[in-house]
């Protein structure tokens, strides 16, 4: 008897688990996304016909549905409470991502102590540390409540049954790369791995009514770990920002199924914790008695908040035949920009050969193109040696032929700079409505904006010379 040849239908395919790219054979790395180790194989699928079933919930008209169920609860930090659209929903599975040392187990054990209270148990499951190593770190931040429950768990099935035995209103997991089924090839963290521990706390949250905080790492560059289905199934993603040497850290809205994606939640991470900042322009200004050459202030936006920045600058002769260009909180290229307008433009010469360093102050980065007309004056006050008038603040992007762009929400911006006692202002042409007792010039062009530098003593003293003969 002959043997049967094999058919196309019967020989192993193989996916990408990212963007769903077919081949017939393995292959490390994905042509299609780019992606490495997400090929995996999956056998030809049968040809099957689902016939209707049972339902669960019969439908019903959209306006008899009860929306009091999907009201959000406070989890008692107002700054988060802001990004995620009011506080967390009944049901509603929020994926925190940043990378590591930032401050995210710090910042979900502050919420997991004050959302805790009788009728809202909490339950906290670590996978990347003991029992003992939180209790020491809610013991530094006082995060310690009666109903607020510790778990060390790796295994997904210790944790659905947690979930059984304390039946909480909140649970966080830290991390969810930690966690992994024994049902499911593959060591924790990997993509089968991930996807299944996500897709079994999501529809547990969703039978129970149970808001779940997932931690989740990230890559070297900036990307969650893990499949991309992992931000598709959960409802919000947020991203926890900052830099490791400073105290600034910041919560952004990727994705919200309940609110608006604009929000910016501002932290200040210290020793006893971690804080919330309703006020965080502070940190970003230095306060002095007289200003000092090289430095602007600017109103920068991020998301709908507005908040007030320090630009410094610093220019020194160079000992070496290529002029360094060094900047902390800066685009660079940005810098470059407004170094090429002010020798064309604005007819300074004197930075071509100059060392020059820029900054921000407190850590904060500028990447928007509001910041253009900051940076530009604060190189021109440097290269001059001369300081701005004092309380003025420059909002405006410049273009390459030197002109002053409008930006988005002048009016808002302007409104933050009178809120903390600044009185003249530097804005591009037609501002809208300003603030009543607040001095705003409107600047065309670089040569317009260069004008509020005051006269230095070299340039007057010839003019004096001159009148006298």
């Amino acid at each position: 008897m002959a043997a049967r040849t094999k058919t196309a239908k019967d020989r192993p395919s193989y996916r990408c688990t990212e963007c769903g790219w077919q081949t017939a054979k393995w292959l490390g790395r994905c042509p299609e996304c780019q992606a490495w180790g997400t090929v995996e194989e999956y056998g030809a699928p049968a040809v099957r016909t689902t016939t209707p079933g049972r339902v669960t919930t019969s439908a019903v008209p959209i306006g008899q549905v009860d929306g009091r169920q999907a009201t959000a609860r406070s989890t008692g930090v107002p700054e988060l409470d802001r990004v995620l659209g009011g506080g967390l929903v009944p049901g509603a599975v929020v994926l925190l991502a940043g990378e590591p040392g930032v401050g995210k187990s710090t910042l979900l054990l502050d919420v997991a102590a004050k959302a805790a209270s009788d009728e809202h148990r909490t339950l906290y499951v670590t996978g990347e540390e003991s029992a003992s190593q939180v209790r020491l770190r809610a013991d530094r931040i006082k995060a310690i409540d009666d109903h607020l429950y510790l778990a060390a768990e790796t295994d997904l099935a210790a944790v659905l049954g947690h979930l059984d035995a304390v039946k909480p209103s909140l649970l966080i997991l830290d991390s969810v790369q930690t966690v992994a089924s024994p049902e499911i090839d593959g060591a924790p963290g990997g993509m089968a791995q991930v996807r299944e521990v996500a897709g079994a706390l999501i529809r547990a949250s969703k039978e129970r009514g149970m808001s779940t905080l997932l931690v989740g790492h990230v890559t070297k560059d900036g990307a969650i770990a893990g499949p991309r289905l992992l931000e598709h199934l959960v409802d919000v993603v947020l991203s926890f920002e900052g830099d490791r040497h400073a105290r600034l850290r910041l919560v952004r809205g990727v994705k919200n199924r309940y609110g608006t994606t604009d929000e910016v939640g501002c932290f200040e991470l210290h020793d006893e914790g971690i804080t919330g900042l309703t006020d965080p322009s502070g940190l970003f200004l230095t306060r002095r008695a007289e200003p000092v050459p090289g430095t602007c202030l600017t109103v920068t936006l991020e998301g709908r908040r507005p908040l007030v920045a320090e630009v410094q600058a610093l220019t020194v002769d160079s000992q070496i035949p290529s002029p360094r260009r060094t900047t902390s909180g800066l685009e660079t290229s940005r810098v470059s920009m407004m170094l090429a307008v002010l020798e064309q433009r604005g007819r300074i010469t004197a930075l071509g050969k100059r060392d020059i360093y820029s900054a921000t102050v407190g850590g904060v980065k500028l990447s928007e193109p509001a910041a253009d007309l900051a940076i530009a004056l604060a190189l021109a006050s440097a290269a001059s040696d001369t300081p701005l008038p004092k309380n003025l603040v420059a909002i405006g992007e410049v273009g390459l032929a030197g002109e002053v762009r409008r930006v988005t929400g002048v009016q808002r911006r302007l409104a933050e700079a009178h809120r903390l006692g600044f009185t003249h202002a530097l804005v591009p042409s037609d501002p809208g409505r300003t603030p009543p007792g607040m001095k705003v010039l409107e600047v065309a062009d670089m040569g317009e904006a260069l004008r509020v530098l005051p006269r230095s003593r070299r340039r007057e003293a010839p003019r004096e010379d001159e009148e006298r003969r």
